[in-house]
């Protein structure tokens, strides 16, 4: 097995496991690019790092509580994989409105909770004991009222209130099945050990019962609230148009953990629906659509700054004051941690960063250790297209070829790890067509880089959808994801003078 380890001497920063959305072998490599690497002085984790440390004070935690020393345990764990905290006040605001009406009428409202908005673009939302509660940004922006927000929390609240936030955290068993698979990539080193604890949380997942649980706890809340209790599956259903639309894009599986795969989406949407009518017919409730629009109106939008940006097939980081481009028919995803490229086929490439250190060379970096199975009659040493240092070398490992390419840049070490089917004879192919075109980005390429945010604009008198969409920066397909950002139908338009959101940049 090929296997990235780490140098005991040097500080080291773990990637957090990617499950690429591809099948059979290439799935296997992404996680092995993705999960197998650990790093000295990671640039690109150093530069996005953890935001907070907590967003928690201690002194919210009751000692005399268990569940929330489990979830005050767990909190920093979240924070790591997801970003850390992103902090709005006027998103804050909105969510702390939703969260104090649906404490007022659940059924335990003397349990504490603590909302953290995560900084990731993921769509996303879990709940962790003692009523640790997590939103991503991606999915505040993708909801289009209080009642949908209020929805998504609501269920969120209502696995705390059963408990199964607790009973998830018996499943040992189920842990120790993900310990063996970190254990078979990494081998038992510190690696292992961090990407098991990211891999425990990605595996207690809710049972289908209990999902349908917390979906009906949740809907009678927000009914009882006096949120049209129809809002579930109203985002239900914009949950499943935008994983349609991202999955065309090969989205990560991990993008859409809130739509889970027990119980089906439609089967969700139905008995959301069922469980509404108790309240009445639709068209009941509150919406509070402009109160919610005006609490996340210049929320930020996709990539954050610290992680750099992925533009169609460009990927640029104005710190690092670095560019690339990938191939067409690959996908690029990008992680806190590092850069995953998968494709053409069933090719992975794995971009990230580190510092030099001690070694004199990139040749001698290349054999200092980092990566067991390099062939090390293959290393040789080079220039990029625009006169940079750089080293490459061969690895081999059951059934796979691997290409690492490392490029340097004063003290920083920029790293290609490309990995393809061994005898297709496609692994110098695929590695070139990206390193070649890794340079370094000119100042007026530097400050051109900003980050994209939504923002709330009202429609003109006989402005068109296409017009609106013209609107849009940074996004493929904007019309479509125009439409999915507001809710819209295949024939719904919306009306002059009401809110839309668009993205932008600025």
């Amino acid at each position: 097995m090929l296997d990235f380890g780490y140098l005991p001497d040097k500080p080291i920063s773990i990637m957090t496991i990617v499950r690429a959305r591809i099948s059979g072998p290439a799935r296997k490599v992404a996680v092995m690019l993705a999960a197998a690497l650990a790093l000295q002085g990671c640039v690109l984790s150093a530069l996005q790092d953890v935001k907070s440390e907590t967003s928690l004070s201690s002194s919210f935690v009751r000692p005399d509580d268990p569940q929330e020393a489990i979830g005050a345990r767990e909190h920093p764990l979240v924070l790591a994989k997801y970003g850390g905290e992103y902090r709005n006040a006027e998103a804050e605001k909105a969510l702390a409105l939703v969260v104090g009406r649906l404490i007022s009428v659940s059924d335990d409202p003397s349990r504490v909770y603590k909302v953290t908005i995560l900084d990731t673009p993921k769509v996303n939302a879990f709940a962790l004991p003692g009523g640790f509660l997590y939103v991503t940004r991606g999915l505040l922006a993708l909801a289009n009222d209080s009642s949908e927000i209020a929805a998504v929390i609501a269920h969120e609240m209502g696995h705390v209130i059963a408990n199964h936030a607790i009973l998830r955290q018996e499943k040992m068993s189920s842990a120790q099945l993900g310990e063996d698979v970190v254990h078979e990539v990494l081998g038992n080193t510190v690696a292992a050990r961090v990407a098991l604890a990211a891999n425990q949380l990605k595996l207690s997942d809710f049972s289908r019962e209990q999902e349908l649980q917390a979906d009906a706890i949740g809907i009678r809340m927000i009914g009882r609230a006096g949120f049209d209790p129809f809002a579930a599956a109203r985002f239900l259903e914009t949950m499943q148009a935008y994983q349609s639309f991202k999955s065309g894009k090969a989205a990560l599986d991990d993008d859409f953990t809130f739509l889970s795969n027990h119980p089906t989406t439609p089967q969700r949407i139905k008995l959301a629906q069922r469980h509404a009518r108790f309240f009445g017919a639709p068209g009941i409730g509150e919406r509070e659509r402009e109160r919610y629009l005006t609490g996340i109106d210049g929320l930020l939008y996709g990539d954050a700054a610290d992680e750099g940006y992925v533009r169609g097939r460009v990927f640029s980081h104005a710190r690092l004051g670095i560019t690339f481009t990938v191939p067409e028919g690959t996908r690029i995803d990008n992680q806190p941690k590092a850069i995953i490229v998968t494709g053409p086929g069933e090719a992975a490439t794995r971009f990230d960063a580190a510092v030099l250190g001690r070694w004199h060379s990139l040749e001698d970096y290349l054999k200092s250790g980092w990566v067991n199975g390099l062939r090390e009659d293959t290393v040789s040493a080079g220039t990029t297209a625009t006169g940079l240092p750089l080293a490459s070398a061969d690895a081999q490992a059951e059934g796979w070829d691997f290409r690492i390419k490392v490029i340097r840049i004063e003290k920083q070490v920029y790293r290609f790890i490309t990995a393809a089917p061994a005898g297709q004879g496609m692994i110098a192919g695929v590695s070139d067509a990206i390193t070649d075109t890794f340079r370094q980005l000119n100042d007026t390429e530097r400050k051109a880089l900003a980050p994209l945010r939504l923002h709330v604009v009202t429609v003109g008198q006989g402005e068109s959808l296409g017009q609106l969409a013209a609107r849009m920066k940074g996004t493929d397909e904007p019309l479509k994801l125009l439409r999915l950002l507001n809710g819209l139908g295949p024939a719904d338009l919306p009306e002059p003078g009401s809110k839309v959101k668009i993205v932008s940049d600025g």
